[in-house]
């Protein structure tokens, strides 16, 4: 059998297993493990499995622990647990009450103020789904309490919380990165013109959802005092540092991003402890959530990076792009293919086991049509954020859900979403078009 239609059906197993819900580390990694043992077994035309065994055993160890020894996969457990010692530090509380009393005249204030907490924190800790667990906690339940609709309290949550994507730091672009060799560091400066874009257009739907129907909403009636204001604002000191030491140390070239990820880390500790809102019994709870969600992400990775060996070894991805050419297919009509792919995936998977499992077929027809990487990547990152709140496996909704323990229903939730949905495809038009959104940053550090 030629070894790319080894490789083309290791892809439809694949992809039936994840129809019938196996997990996707399991999926890709098992099956790909099998194939590469078939490789070899029959690679003299005759089976000999005593041959495969220690070859398959050494190629599949060989490159899952050359990922996870990888430098840069030391960012996302520093990034994981910045964001949980932020929270614990009462840092991203602190964002929340600024935007709160700085936005309160605004139709849909606190609304509104909720997608800014998530931007702040968005820029902390790198994770979409922690943003929404977080946010959730502290934003849903106040807005629920001032008789916003519910709808409106909880989609503002769930679509604020996938400003975690893009701007930076995201776990999404490390992942990106190491997959594609491309900078990292690049990729941060790259998503964050993007993310503030959406959280803008974010803003803009708020604000016309509820001057369309103003009794989802209720009307303020008090205007905070400028003192109250600028002290809220002052307070949020910790946080304006900690964005400053990743995007301007990044920027400014002092420090890299990995630095950036371990200095940030100790300040917040040190500011939690000086505070007493971190004590020593906490530092265990904080270190096994963190290892739990690394923990999870590494072996999704580390089984993904068999199953690149699986592509390089039947020269599949060689195939597909041969394919492209003599289909004659444009760069346009590719880009049209790329975000229909994404989108239905991100219906039914996780972000990163839709970026695991796409990356290695993807980015060598990527190449084969001179795209950018980096510009690639803030679209690929987009799609993703999109499919954190699409039915009917969005989820930022079902961790919005879980927190408020039942008060809203998942339905109600997801009823709330489709004008931002409606926003998120208007930004991925514009990022798709105008490859300068994404590119005038990283650009200017050359």
């Amino acid at each position: 059998m030629d070894l790319a239609t080894v490789g083309y059906i290791s892809c439809a197993v694949v992809i039936f297993l994840l129809a019938i819900r196996v997990p996707i580390s399991f999926a890709i990694g098992g099956v790909a493990v099998v194939a590469i043992f078939t490789v070899f077994a029959f690679r003299t035309g005759t089976f000999m499995p005593e041959r495969a065994f220690w070859t398959t055993l050494s190629l599949s160890f060989s490159s899952s622990f050359d990922l996870v020894h990888s430098y840069d996969l030391s960012m996302i457990p520093l990034f994981i647990a910045l964001g949980h010692v932020a929270y614990k530090a009462g840092i991203t509380t602190e964002i929340y009450e600024a935007a709160r009393v700085w936005l309160a005249r605004l139709p849909g204030g606190v609304a509104i103020a909720s997608v800014a907490g998530c931007g702040g924190f968005s820029a902390i800790s790198g994770s979409s789904i922690a943003c929404a667990s977080t946010m959730g906690r502290i934003c849903t339940p106040e807005m629920l309490r001032l008789n916003y609709d519910p709808r409106l309290a909880t989609a503002s949550v769930a679509a604020g919380g996938t400003l975690g994507s893009l701007i930076p730091p995201s776990v999404l672009f490390i992942i990106y990165g190491i997959f594609t060799e491309s900078s990292i560091s690049q990729l941060f400066l790259a998503g964050f013109l993007p993310g503030v874009i959406s959280m803008l257009g974010y803003t803009l739907v708020i604000v016309l959802w509820v001057k369309q129907r103003p009794e989802i909403a209720p009307r303020p009636t008090e205007v905070t005092p400028m003192n109250e204001r600028i002290t809220a604002a002052l307070r949020c000191w910790p946080a304006v540092l900690l964005f400053v030491v990743v995007i301007g140390g990044i920027y400014g070239g002092i420090f890299t991003a990995t630095e950036a990820a371990a200095i940030s880390l100790m300040f917040a500790t040190i500011l939690g402890v000086s505070r007493r809102l971190i004590r020593l019994r906490d530092v265990i709870p904080l270190l096994r959530e963190t290892m739990e969600t690394t923990g999870a992400i590494f072996f999704i990775a580390a089984c993904a990076k068999i199953f690149v060996a699986l592509i390089a070894l039947t020269g599949l991805s060689n195939s597909l792009v041969g394919l492209l050419d003599n289909a004659a297919i444009g760069p346009v009509v590719f880009l049209i293919m790329v975000c229909v792919i994404y989108l239905v995936l991100g219906m039914f998977l996780d972000p990163v086991g839709i970026m695991v499992l796409t990356l290695p077929l993807m980015i060598p027809m990527v190449e084969s049509y001179d795209m950018n990487l980096i510009w690639f990547g803030v679209v690929i990152v987009k799609l993703l954020e999109i499919g954190l709140i699409t039915p009917p496996v969005g989820l930022n909704v079902f961790v919005l859900a879980g927190v408020l323990e039942g008060k809203v229903e998942i339905g109600k939730i997801f009823s709330g979403l489709w004008r931002f949905l409606g926003i998120d495809l208007v930004v991925l038009t514009l990022l798709v078009a105008i490859p300068w959104l994404s590119l005038a940053i990283p650009m200017s550090m050359n």
